[in-house]
């Protein structure tokens, strides 16, 4: 089920039927707040798409806790990763500072878990075959850039 709340394709048409039926019948509606929570993840962002730059890519840091993971999920814009601390598994390899991450668009990001915790620096950018850019409800979608005072620093 949560494969199909979050968008993968790779499921039998059947059981993809069953479970839009149930999710129709049950008047079930994805909670986005709760969806985009990543336990032990805190960010700061350096950049952000404002209607004044359009182009601008979503890109800062992310620190992950001891213990963070989040799981698969689909996005159609692109993005980059690159590992500054830590040790993360990234679907089945293991990833350390140094990495660099390609997410072509649209993609799946694998599940992610760190048991020694660390800090990325990503930029996420318009997918250039899909035209999506990485704005969505319940993550990234802000009308207006915090003030510095109230960004979270301690990333």
């Amino acid at each position: 089920v949560s494969r199909y709340v979050n968008g993968e394709t790779n499921i039998n048409p059947a059981m993809a039927e069953r479970i839009r039926a149930a999710i129709a019948q049950l008047g079930y509606r994805r909670n986005l707040a709760a969806a985009s929570i990543r336990p032990g993840q805190s960010s700061k962002m350096v950049f952000h798409p404002r209607p004044e730059d359009p182009s601008e890519p979503n890109s800062g840091f992310v620190r992950y806790a001891a213990g963070a993971f989040h799981p698969r999920h689909r996005h159609d814009f692109a993005q980059v990763w690159y590992i500054l601390e830590g040790t993360f598994k990234i679907g089945q390899r293991s990833c350390g500072p140094g990495t660099v991450v390609f997410h072509a668009d649209p993609h799946f990001e694998e599940d992610l878990s760190t048991e020694t915790g660390g800090l990325m620096f990503f930029v996420q950018y318009t997918g250039p075959t899909t035209g999506k850019g990485p704005i969505y409800d319940g993550r990234f979608n802000m009308t207006a850039r915090k003030p510095l005072s109230e960004e979270n620093l301690d990333v």
